[in-house]
């Protein structure tokens, strides 16, 4: 097994390293050292950022027949959840003593691990003996009570494979790390994910004895107090900045009109920028949400071409689609446009000028293929032929289908034109290119402040870095298409600006669309924050280029403020992929039969915010089964139940004792992180601290079980009525909680509550008594339905596409994950941006394995992928590679 790893080391590579040593395979393994970030290289170049998901992928490689139950991903989840952050507060703080969650978690697990069989699951096995290492190796005497737990780790520590892991890794620094990663996680007091002790491993109470005095009196204070009061909040367009206010303009990326978006698309932009928006509202910000779809591009010729259609015919057709999908998602636009408008032409030729005029743009030759029986350049989309290094003979001119190579058009075997058959000739072209070495000097400037800010994820700020460790290159901003914004300078009339270049100026041109006033949003840096939403292969065309460009003009332009950067969401085994018919894309989630809230839920709980993530049926149903339908639903339907059985719908009055007061200081505690984490769009984090609130509401009913007290004295019955009027307001909260993540769901629980649409529009700072003693309540009904195995595994069938198509063949850039920039005549620069960074890191590689002294034959090796990669970078560039080769020897030769 080869390991790349940049000191410190991170202890989750031994899970992997075990993985590895016992199924005898192969992967290669790293680690950031700034940010203790774990990254590992799979055979097909994609790379996993968790070490569970690592495990889990090498025993199916090695065992494809064997199918991992539910039992085993619960565990592998709870692992996560709950062990792995006890071990780390245990080990950084350097405590003598087990804390009572990290014993009630130890001792839920001793008492499964040989009830359950678990000591018999191999992944299972990998995965808990690299998590307990650490603490067995230095702190084995607090494992003895757990003797089954103790006894089994002790004996699978002495095997062979984990004795040769634990040799391959270097345990000097591992204090460090659960330091660094106890501090990044501060505000995580060891929860557990599950409901009950039969539906998840643990069940974790929370502790009360670090609330102060303060805390409680604080919160005593604020219920008593009630709501605030506040006037119905109504949003009247057109929305404008207002001076002394919070003004967040926020966008999502453009999402194509050339197919029907799916799940990753949707969570990698609009969902995740829907939510954040909906906050903003019950903060009583100033915000506006403003999207569209990106028309411009090779993409939409390419799919007028295969539907008989012409270009602003598909994306009629798609821009009505992307309305519908979105629609039934409930995501709340402002303003949903598109870039097929006069306003898109005007802006954008504005900004050229702009730039023409302070000389920022340069002139430079390219060569590409021409058809002259079609009269025009053809764009790599509309290449097919032969591939150079597979000869498979229906390649595409920027990549082949069949060995999933990146492509130049131009080296293409007997190349012919899509549209007629026709051999193309290769020709020159002039374009224009954007001087941004020249702008380089603004635009790191600009990015020292904004990286500053709260919003940018790690993703994004390393791969903004990433591009400008080297020092940015120019790039074209022209195309020789017909489908597209004009370029309006002589000589440049029959071609359109690069896609690139043209689809993030979309957002000035939607907002135009929506006010004439647009420039109050988008030239007012000093009064507007700037919000980016997107997946992570469209960071550069945000963080770099197209704030570069904004800054050439020098106009002042309102810039990026925070860029909320996802990973990729994938589908069961593989990729989205449209053309195979795999996964769920927009139009089938609406044919499941399962509502809008449930698809938001899962895809926002399984949001890829720091590494990969996948989803999976068998999951979908634990996670509405478990924390929707047995955690959240019944903790609301429950009390809401009991009110109308036992009360009439009338909520009783309200005497507050010790008890509840804690409670409420509790959830007060839960209310001002989830506050925070939404300033820091940690979406997923606060999803789960939603579902920790209700878990407390659920605890709350059963220590107190009012259905009890209702059978005693008088005492005990008032004491029935405050626990059953505190549960109700603690549903409406959590209804509240909820409005951005689930809003159809919020309004059937304000319906069934009965609740006063004022009160609906802001987020409370405290949990307070929202609901009266006396208010009278509608008749309750479940809020969510049980899914079951076999309604799973028939939508699983129905969405696995064809399983005869072979695997490896990868699929068109647009099918994988959403993106705004992708119509080039070469790859798209998401896909080279891709390559450059595969670059940037295989050179650390050899620059590492040269300054160990390593063998030359793995110096060799290393050196020849590198070569590779730059190669496959350049083509996908357009570059001559012979010319940039002996460039390069000439620039040795100086250096000399």
């Amino acid at each position: 097994m080869s390991l790349v790893v940049k000191s410190p080391i991170s202890p989750e590579l031994l899970k992997v390293a075990v993985a590895c040593r016992s199924l005898k395979r192969e992967m290669s393994l790293s680690i950031d050292t700034s940010e203790y970030l774990l990254s590992i290289k799979l055979p097909s170049t994609a790379v996993l950022f968790s070490a569970n998901a690592a495990v889990r992928y090498l025993h199916k490689v090695s065992k494809p027949g064997d199918q991992v139950n539910y039992k085993t991903l619960q565990w592998i989840e709870w692992e996560q959840q709950c062990l792995r952050q006890n071990v780390i507060q245990f080990l950084a703080l350097q405590q003598k003593e087990l804390s009572a969650d990290f014993q009630s978690a130890l001792s839920a697990l001793n008492e499964a691990w040989t009830k359950q069989d678990l000591d018999q699951d191999p992944i299972l096995q990998c995965i808990y003996a690299a998590a307990l290492y650490p603490l067995l190796s230095q702190h084995e005497s607090v494992l003895k009570k757990y003797s089954h737990l103790c006894d089994w780790l002790k004996k699978y520590a002495e095997k062979p494979h984990f004795r040769e892991a634990l040799g391959m890794l270097s345990w000097d620094c591992v204090s460090e790390y659960f330091t660094h990663v106890h501090k990044e996680n501060s505000s995580v007091k060891s929860r557990v994910d599950g409901q009950s002790k039969h539906q998840s491993p643990v069940v974790e109470k929370k502790a009360t004895d670090q609330i102060s005095p303060s805390d409680l009196k604080a919160a005593e204070t604020a219920w008593v107090a009630g709501p605030a009061s506040n006037s119905e909040i109504e949003r009247h367009h057109p929305i404008l900045p207002e001076k002394g206010k919070r003004n967040i303009l926020i966008t999502s990326a453009l999402p194509y009109v050339n197919n029907i978006p799916h799940l990753g698309n949707i969570i990698g932009c609009v969902l995740s920028a829907d939510v954040f928006s909906r906050y903003c509202r019950l903060r009583n910000w100033n915000c506006l949400y403003i999207c569209g779809t990106d028309e411009y591009g090779t993409a939409t010729e390419t799919k007028a071409v295969q539907e008989g259609l012409t270009p602003q015919q598909i994306c009629d057709k798609y821009n009505k689609l992307h309305r519908e999908v979105y629609d039934w998602f409930g995501i709340d636009f402002d303003y949903f446009g598109r870039t097929t408008t006069e306003a898109q032409t005007k802006i954008a030729q504005d900004i050229f000028w702009h730039l023409h005029r302070n000389n920022y743009l340069m002139p430079q030759t390219v060569e590409q293929l021409y058809c002259a029986s079609c009269d025009r350049f053809l764009a790599d989309r509309f290449v097919e032929g032969t591939c150079p290094l597979c000869n498979y003979e229906d390649a595409r001119g920027d990549q082949c289908d069949k060995c999933g190579k990146l492509i130049n058009a131009i080296e293409l075997k007997a190349p012919r034109c899509k549209l007629c058959s026709s051999p193309p000739e290769v020709k020159s072209s002039e374009h224009l290119y954007i001087d941004l070495p020249k702008l380089e000097p603004k635009l790191r400037e600009h990015l020292k402040k904004s990286f500053s800010n709260s919003g940018w994820t790690g993703n994004a700020k390393m791969i903004t870095e990433s591009w400008l460790r080297d020092g940015l290159k120019p790039r074209c901003i022209t195309r020789d298409l017909k489908w597209g914004t004009p370029v309006p300078l002589e000589g440049y009339t029959d071609k359109v600006f690069y896609v690139w270049f043209d689809a993030p100026i979309g957002y000035l041109s939607i907002t135009a669309n929506y006010t004439s006033e647009w420039e109050k949003w988008w030239k007012n840096p000093a009064e507007v924050e700037l919000y980016n939403f997107m997946a992570k292969d469209n960071v550069p065309f945000h963080s770099v280029i197209f704030p570069s460009c904004l800054l050439g003009t020098d106009d002042d332009y309102s810039l990026v403020s925070h860029l909320n950067a996802t990973e990729y969401l994938n589908y069961e085994d593989g990729k989205f992929s449209k053309s195979r018919g795999v996964g769920v894309f927009g139009n089938h989630a609406q044919e499941t039969g399962i509502d809008a809230d449930i698809w938001r839920f899962y895809l926002l709980y399984m949001r890829p915010e720091n590494q990969d993530t996948t989803f999976n049926w068998s999951d979908f149903m634990l996670k509405n089964n478990s924390e929707l339908l047995n955690n959240l639903g019944n903790f609301i339907n429950r009390a809401l139940k009991f009110t109308a059985g036992t009360y009439g719908g009338i909520l009783p009055e309200v005497v507050l004792r010790d008890k509840d007061i804690e409670l409420i200081a509790l959830v007060n505690r839960e209310l001002e992180e989830y506050m925070v984490d939404m300033e820091k769009i940690r979406l997923k984090e606060n999803l789960k601290r939603i579902l920790n609130v209700s878990k407390l509401g659920n605890q709350y009913l059963q220590e107190n079980q009012p259905w009890k007290l209702m059978k005693g004295s008088a005492e005990d019955k008032k004491r029935a009525g405050t626990v059953t009027t505190v549960a109700v307001n603690l549903g409406f909260l959590l209804s509240i909680l909820s409005e951005p993540f689930m809003p159809a769901t919020a309004k059937i629980i304000w319906e069934q509550m009965n609740a006063p649409m004022e009160l609906t529009k802001t987020l409370s700072m405290k949990f307070t008594q929202f609901l009266p003693s006396g208010h009278a309540i509608n008749k309750p009904s479940p809020l969510f339905r049980k899914l079951d195995e076999k309604e799973m595994e028939d939508l699983k069938n129905r969405y696995a596409g064809d399983q005869e198509t072979p695997k490896q063949e990868s699929q068109p850039k647009e099918e994988s994950q959403p993106q705004v920039c992708n119509g080039s005549n070469k790859a798209s620069d998401s896909e080279i941006a891709a390559l450059e960074a595969k670059v940037s890191a295989q050179g650390q590689v050899v620059r590492e394995l040269k300054s160990n002294k390593a063998e030359k034959s793995v110096i060799d090796k290393a050196v020849m992928e590198l070569l590779e990669l730059k190669k496959a970078a350049a083509l996908a560039k357009g570059e001559d590679i012979n010319s940039q080769k002996s460039g390069g020897k000439k620039n040795k030769k100086k250096k000399s």
